[in-house]
């Protein structure tokens, strides 16, 4: 068992970019990684043939097992339009409802280089549109591009059938926008100084003018910098005194946010020149997952209370 565990741990990190992008969960890929380690364990015989394969087969059918609830995850901007400044925050909604993040430390450096934007939140937010079988060709196909030939081995199934599963995936997968880039490092070091003080002017200075602003557990998101500058002015400086810990999600820079000395929420921005989206997860339980001290982190119950906005 110890000789085949070092055959496993170099699959590692495919496998886990492969089921986050099948589960939409840093937490469920993990958990189906270990899964399928130990299905490894159980069952695999080298006249199957190659490993990879075999891994990849386990893992697909480790995600089909957990994808069999009813409901699909999905970003704020999923669920309904944007909230006008002043609306509340609605009721948070429970963690299985949506794409959370994953650390790039946990992901196949040389796959992020090529496929970076098929780990972004908006790209694995159209994932969960698909059926599963539909979503594991794609990502398969066009993605790690298997052949259809080694797919439908993978799938048990015929290459007709991967082909056509394919073509009603790409129909079905729902358009996004193309990433804006990589976001400029002065532009990163002017967010954390203006965050950190809570400078409300600097912060929406440096948003596009369509820039998003979500904020999970709850459904409420905004559109457009007006919008988002209206709302932090009118809130009560809720994140003065924060400390922005630097890190990384989905190919995109991130933040572990500590507000008066604690953890209190993980921040993922995207954009280019401008910043056009920022994620604030409100879930301290993501620290120990990208590596950071979470041991004091406050109980879900009282985001509501301490989220201004």
């Amino acid at each position: 068992m110890t000789e085949l565990h070092e055959h496993l741990e170099p699959h590692r990190a495919e496998l886990t970019g492969y089921c986050y992008r099948m589960l939409g969960s840093g937490f469920e890929a993990e958990d189906a990684v270990q899964e399928t380690f130990v299905r490894a364990w159980r069952t695999y015989d080298a006249a199957r043939g190659p490993l990879r394969p075999w891994l990849f087969h386990l893992a697909t059918n480790v995600c089909l097992d957990m994808l069999r609830g009813p409901q699909r995850r999905a970003r704020a901007m999923d669920l309904g339009p944007a909230v006008t400044p002043g609306a509340g925050l609605g009721a948070p909604l429970p963690r299985e409802r949506w794409v959370y993040p994953i650390p790039d430390d946990r992901l196949d450096p040389a796959e992020l280089a090529v496929a970076k934007e098929t780990v972004r939140l908006a790209f694995i937010a159209a994932l969960q549109h698909l059926a599963p079988r539909q979503r594991a060709v794609l990502i398969l196909r066009d993605v790690l591009k298997w052949t259809a030939a080694e797919t439908a081995t993978l799938l048990s199934t015929t290459v007709t059938s991967v082909n056509s599963t394919l073509q009603r995936a790409r129909a079905k997968l729902p358009a996004t926008d193309p990433p804006a880039g990589e976001v400029d490092e002065d532009l990163l070091s002017q967010y954390v100084a203006a965050f950190e003080c809570y400078d409300v002017d600097a912060l929406v200075s440096l948003l596009h003018e369509d820039a998003t602003e979500s904020m999970p557990p709850f459904a409420w998101w905004l559109r457009g910098r007006e919008s988002i500058h209206a709302v932090m002015r009118a809130a009560d400086a809720p994140c003065a005194g924060s400390r922005l810990v630097p890190t990384r999600a989905n190919g995109c820079p991130a933040f572990a946010q500590y507000l008066n000395g604690e953890p209190f929420a993980l921040v993922v921005i995207e954009g280019g020149d401008r910043i056009t989206n920022v994620t604030t997860y409100l879930d301290p339980e993501l620290f120990p997952l990208f590596g950071i001290d979470g041991s004091k982190a406050r109980p879900a119950d009282e985001f509501e209370a301490r989220a201004a906005y």
